[in-house]
């Protein structure tokens, strides 16, 4: 007996940042308000720094029903980790951002005339915040973190994090003189200078 091949499709499971709706309705000034944790799906922020995925993130928001859709705001809350851009040491801390979204209803005014990537969007009773929550935090974060404001970075020629060895540095011979000092042999110290008699 055949198989449909939907039977053995596996549901992608929905991201914790897909919110249910249903229980808003579309009364204007029907309001909820969500105060709960959930993992970040993935990981949201920049190269250097960012939430990672599985973070928690704490959502602090409301939602309100209005004329034309959803209006979600509120503060979103989670921990962050990346490298200091000078030495490259890990570097841990946190970042808030503020949320003041609109979800467009599928028959509304805003929804047929708006650009799709311009306003979010109410489907099948639910709304995604992933893609808002993307946007501020990639504004919110340091473009290149610092693990300290003084940072010294790295020493150039051997990698070393100056910050471990206070008073690191290396002698470096102007490559201008060096060839020059490789033209010469060493002095002997046992050959009398030219003109020196004996004492």
């Amino acid at each position: 007996m055949a198989t449909s091949r939907s039977a053995h499709t596996k549901r992608k499971p929905r991201s914790p940042l897909v919110l249910d709706i249903s229980r808003l309705g579309r009364r204007p000034g029907s309001m909820l308000e969500l105060h709960e944790t959930v993992p970040s799906p993935s990981r949201i922020g920049l190269d250097l720094v960012a939430i990672e995925a599985g973070a928690d993130l704490t959502l602090d928001l409301r939602l309100e029903s209005v004329s034309e859709g959803v209006l979600v705001t509120g503060t979103v809350y989670a921990p962050t980790r990346g490298e200091c851009s000078r030495c490259l040491t890990e570097v841990t801390g946190d970042v808030e951002i503020s949320l003041t979204e609109l979800f467009a209803y599928p028959d509304s005014t805003t929804e047929s005339t708006t650009e799709e990537d311009e306003v979010g969007h109410v489907v099948d009773q639910t709304i995604d915040l992933e893609q808002p929550i993307v946007d501020a935090v990639g504004l919110a974060l340091p473009f290149a973190p610092l693990c300290t404001e003084d940072c010294a970075g790295l020493c150039p020629q051997c990698g070393v994090a100056l910050a471990s060895e206070p008073g690191h540095h290396h002698d470096v011979i102007d490559p201008r003189f060096a060839k020059l000092a490789g033209m010469f042999p060493a002095a002997d110290a046992d050959t009398p200078e030219p003109g020196a008699g004996p004492s």
